[in-house]
């Protein structure tokens, strides 16, 4: 990985145009070909980025200032960033990430739905588990009977951090034309419990909330049973 501290410039032309004026950042471009922008603000979100394949060129601008040029090898994105001044730029070898490591209850509720996607949605069928992405994987990527894909982030605990890290999710996947040829890519956030305002939030944005009963999944309890 790669990371560079600079007072920078950033353009990004596409789908939409954005501007970010001259300020210091920092760039991160990963192994996998992924390019991110990073403020001290704004929490952990990228403020702009550039998703897996695509290519960076370094070089200057007419007038000698360093440019980089990140475009997207499947569509027509570009990010353009010009350097005004490099303050740190170092390597690093991460190794191998074993991945997140899960409790125990959410990976099962993860590997139930996987196998019984239909409980969150009619009709809904598994695309795969663990979904990646240029910053980090969706715990399953669905297709409704429309052949929409629908992005599915699964807690124990819902809250408000959890709609926002599926908000991020939507985002960059709304980005690929690939998965949205039949429609925008939605979001369904399914958790055992759901706090009111991370509802209200997901709501909100067009995110479906499901309040996923663990032991009805796993067989051991029939709701049809109980008396209350």
């Amino acid at each position: 990985m790669r990371l560079v501290v600079a007072k920078c410039q950033i353009d990004y032309a596409g789908r939409l145009t954005a501007h970010l004026p001259m300020a210091t950042r920092v760039l991160m471009i990963k192994a996998d070909g992924s390019v991110l922008v990073h403020s001290d603000g704004g929490s952990y979100k990228p403020l702009n980025w550039m998703s897996p394949p695509c290519t960076l060129r370094e070089g200057t601008t007419e007038d000698g200032v360093p440019e980089w040029t990140v475009t997207s090898t499947k569509t027509d994105d570009t990010l353009r960033i010009l350097l005004d001044e490099v303050i740190s730029d170092s390597s690093h070898d991460l190794g191998v990430d074993p991945g997140l490591q899960k409790d125990g209850v959410e990976k099962h509720l993860q590997e139930l739905l996987a196998e019984h996607p239909a409980t969150l949605a009619p009709g809904l069928t598994l695309v795969r588990r663990e979904f990646p992405t240029a910053i980090g994987p969706v715990d399953l990527m669905c297709r409704d009977t429309d052949g929409r894909s629908v992005a599915v982030e699964i807690k124990r605990r819902g809250d408000i951090d959890g709609v926002e890290q599926l908000t991020r999710y939507l985002e960059l996947l709304n980005r690929d034309p690939l998965l949205t040829t039949n429609g925008a890519v939605s979001g369904v956030f399914a958790a055992q419990q759901i706090k009111p305002q991370a509802r209200v939030l997901a709501e909100d944005r067009g995110i479906r909330c499901v309040t996923v009963d663990y032991d009805a999944l796993r067989g051991l309890d029939d709701p049809s049973h109980r008396l209350f």
